[in-house]
């Protein structure tokens, strides 16, 4: 009711001027939305407009660290995604072992690294059209008729609806034309790959109405085959479907109604046999052995022969979509702007959870629902000598239902339990846990910005925001067996009353029934969290001539505090949950940067720098409680992160036949004090050392991969890396033209060229020596022929020296030592034809 009520007021406040002021004034700027106003670089000064700051407004001259990628600019890499955008862009991260366990993250942060847990907050915003996505998941669509990716770093959260306190995508699709327009484009590829793009635009009403239709639809084989289901792996099955209908009443107001509708059905997303590390666990407990116990051995030790075993349903099916009304009210010194959405995201998976070809955990899946609605009210002004402002408010709302299961087979108490019940398949054989995961979250906030020109050239621009969440959740999980030896349904209420009757019956039916439930725990509680923050920005910046801006900032952020919605790790003696774990408290930032944007030359050569300091507390991460039988890890707060570094953007166009680009990132991520970490790999699985009551723990912990040695509880990873974040990235390319014809259609032939390259990185949240990632760079190749009418045919190679290197690297569960690893995609080659008419 009350987002009812809010797009409803929205709405009827923008329609106001339909009969109040029929016949006023035409704005200053041209007839497309302002929201939506951009030009493409030109030849000779390289000039775009972006939409940042909530006014169209030169790149170089917006005091914010961003990039523009131009439709162009993801079409020629092949970028149709943000997976794939990555590359283009070196201080963003995106990291994905299926949709829903996808993080985007830009310098580092953003959100945890790990499996997903549906009670956390995102700290990169991304936005379709100006409308906020609750879930990572829901952001990994194919593209659809985009014209343009602004990638913003640093917090954003006076200008942005929904706080963020690492930065913004903000994904901007081609408005609806007046004048009749279509695009159309098809690829075709090696591995079966084929895409096809169009799109259509055309005014229907004295130019008061225009509709804009567009899809996408991309399919490849997989790249990965499966011996055990005898089909590929990781292939691509996307469809994609937007429309828009903009109508304008009159000269000042504007409405844009969009809905889209996405659907994705691969067969994904899968890791398998990378390198086998040694840890505590007795060397008969760990993986070699375990594996020749059942005479097992993977199809291939060697991952980029792209072949695995695994004998678990596959599957990543997604639906996405939503509606949304965008209103744009011009009353002259200010332009009043609406946006009121509604979204959902539909996850149907199936994984196999041990990544193996045996029966250890034959079921793992999450299927989940998600709805959210959002409205945001915003005034900005239409610009001054003097003052500008932007203010706003913003609601959000959202609902995630998820329905899970794991089920345990008859080789998990062989790989998960030690003593007696490890060689009694029947103690975790059918071992089942039924989850019912539900999650409210609501977000009220007011934000503002100001930018003050206090004496010529400098200007000041405060901004503020008061934030308000409330978050609540219900978790419930249902634990069974029912084999030949075992059957039992313990309930929250019950498993003590169970454990009881267990403990009556012999010492050696306590331990197996304490074996199963701490394996999956049966367990049920609501967790809430609600809190009221301030924070806010402030930036200097000064216009040193027409080509050379430069600008300081800092931040007072925060990120909302959260709640485990993944299960609860056990109290101390085992006996139930520990429920001081329930929430996890806010991150709070600061953060600070200087940066210099110049063009020279005649703007031929471009050249933007920043550097940037941010110290976090309370920093929200993924850890474990360091069972060698958990499957999922839960939310903590590390005590400080600090994460420093610096950018540059680079273009040069020293004649028109030839532009080239340099960008680059140092980025220094680590933790400062995080004492009570998770341990690595090599250092768990041997005899639990004691935890005192005053947070020490008693006995010496054994050197790294010791056999049978002792373990500590917890490991301080104060001064190490966070994961995923390379020290140095780049990305860089050319394009050489030669104008020509062909068949008498004039235009250019041109050679292009695309890399990236990134150091190596952690792929786990406390750094192992097993699943560090190797740097490699990428390359990619276009050949072409575009004409001057809008024809463009072109070939290409992307990954085209064949690089093998893996996207992420996994810990299997249990201490067995078997890291496991999702590779990227080989080397694919094929031919675009698009046309423009």
């Amino acid at each position: 009711m009350a987002f009812r009520a809010l797009f409803l007021a929205g709405a009827s406040l923008l329609a106001l001027p339909t009969l109040a002021a029929p016949n006023a004034p035409a704005p200053a700027a041209a007839a497309e939305p302002a929201a939506d106003a951009v030009t493409q670089p030109k030849a000779d000064q390289g000039e775009i407009l972006v939409t940042a700051r909530r006014r169209a407004e030169s790149a170089q001259k917006v005091p914010i660290a961003l990039t523009v990628l131009s439709a162009a600019t993801l079409n020629d890499a092949g970028a149709f995604n943000v997976n794939r955008m990555q590359q283009l862009q070196p201080s963003l991260q995106f990291y994905s072992s299926n949709p829903r366990n996808s993080a985007i993250n830009i310098r580092g942060l953003g959100a945890p690294f790990g499996l997903t847990n549906d009670g956390i907050e995102q700290g990169v915003g991304f936005y379709l059209d100006g409308v906020y996505i609750g879930r990572i998941g829901a952001s990994t669509f194919d593209f659809v008729d985009v014209d343009r990716v602004e990638v913003l770093r640093g917090p954003q959260g006076t200008l942005y609806g929904k706080n963020t306190t690492a930065g913004a995508v903000n994904v901007t699709t081609r408005a609806p034309s007046f004048t009749p327009e279509a695009r159309v484009e098809a690829s075709y590829g090696n591995y079966n790959f084929l895409q096809v793009k169009a799109s259509a635009s055309t005014g229907l009403v004295d130019d008061k109405l225009a509709v804009r239709l567009s899809t996408s639809y991309t399919r490849r084989d997989g790249t990965i085959y499966d011996t055990k289901s005898d089909q590929d792996l990781h292939r691509l099955q996307n469809f994609g479907f937007r429309g828009q209908l903009l109508w304008k009443p009159t000269d000042n107001l504007s409405l844009n109604l969009a809905g889209d509708y996405n659907v994705q059905n691969p067969l994904c997303c899968v890791q398998y046999y990378a390198r086998v590390g040694a840890t505590q666990r007795p060397v008969a407990r760990q993986y070699a052995a375990l594996a020749a116990a059942f005479g097992y051995t993977p199809p291939s030790t060697d991952p980029f022969n792209r072949v695995t075993d695994l004998d678990a349903s596959i599957n990543s099916r997604q639906a996405i979509g939503g509606t949304s009304l965008v209103a744009n009210w011009d009353i002259g010194p200010a332009t009043i702007t609406s946006v009121s959405a509604w979204r959902y995201w539909d996850w149907k998976p199936a994984n196999d959870r041990d990544f193996t070809g045996l029966p250890i955990t034959t079921v793992s899946q999450n299927p989940s629902h998600q709805t959210q609605e959002s409205q945001e009210l915003r005034i900005a002004s239409n610009g001054s000598n003097k003052l500008d402002y932007t203010a706003g408010l913003f609601y959000f709302h959202q609902k995630i239902n998820t329905n899970g299961s794991q089920v345990q087979g008859s080789a998990a108490s062989r790989f998960l339990l030690s003593g007696a019940d490890a060689n009694n398949p029947n103690v975790l054989n059918g071992l089942t846990s039924t989850n019912t995961i539900n999650f409210n979250n609501s977000s009220f906030a007011v934000f503002g910005k100001l930018n003050w020109e206090v004496l010529p050239k400098l200007r000041i621009q405060p901004g503020l925001r008061v934030n308000y969440d409330k978050k609540s959740g219900y978790y419930n999980a249902v634990v069974s067996i029912a084999n030949s030896q075992y059957n039992f349904v313990a309930t929250a209420d019950n498993v003590a009353a169970l454990r009881a009757a267990a403990a009556a019956t012999s010492a050696a039916a306590l331990t197996t029934f304490t074996n199963q439930t701490n394996t999956l725990a049966p367990q049920r509680y609501s967790p809430e969290f609600s809190q009221w923050n301030v924070s806010g920005d402030v930036t200097a910046s000064y216009d040193f001539s027409s080509d050379i801006h430069g600008y300081a900032t800092y931040a007072r952020s925060f990120k909302s505090g959260g709640i485990n919605l993944s299960g609860l790790p056990l109290n101390s003696q085992n006996t139930g949950v520990d429920l001081t774990t329930q929430t996890v408290k806010p991150e709070k930032e600061n953060h600070y940067e200087i940066g210099l944007k110049t063009q020279f030359a005649d703007r031929r050569i471009t050249l933007n720098l920043a550097a940037f300091w941010t110290d976090i507390k309370d920093y929200q991460a993924t850890v474990n409680n360091n069972a060698i039988n958990v499957i999922r890890g839960y939310l903590a707060n590390a005590a400080k992160v600090r994460v420093r570094g610096i950018e540059w953007d680079s273009s040069f166009r020293p004649t028109p036949r030839l532009s080239l680009y340099v960008n680059g990132a140092y980025t220094d991520a680590k933790y400062i004090d995080f004492k009570n970490a998770p341990c690595p790999p090599e250092l768990t699985g041997g005899t639990a050392l004691t935890v005192n009551p005053d947070g020490t723990f008693s006995g010496t912990p054994s050197p790294a991969g010791t056999a049978g040695g002792n373990s500590p509880p917890y490991c301080n990873i104060s001064g190490q890396v966070l994961p995923g974040v390379s020290k140095w990235s780049f990305s860089y390319g050319a394009e050489v033209n030669q104008p020509s014809s062909v068949f008498g259609h004039a235009g250019e032939f041109y050679l292009g060229y695309d890399g990236s390259y990134r150091t190596r990185f952690s792929s786990n949240p406390s750094p192992s020596a097993y699943t560090y990632i190797n740097g490699y760079a990428l390359s990619n190749i276009r050949l072409g022929f575009r004409t001057d009418n809008g024809w463009n045919i072109f070939g290409w190679v992307r990954n085209a020296l064949d690089k093998h290197y893996f996207e992420l690297l996994s810990v299997q569960s249990g201490s067995t030592g078997l890291i496991v690893g999702q590779p990227a995609d080989p080397r694919t080659y094929g031919v675009t034809v698009a046309a423009k008419f």
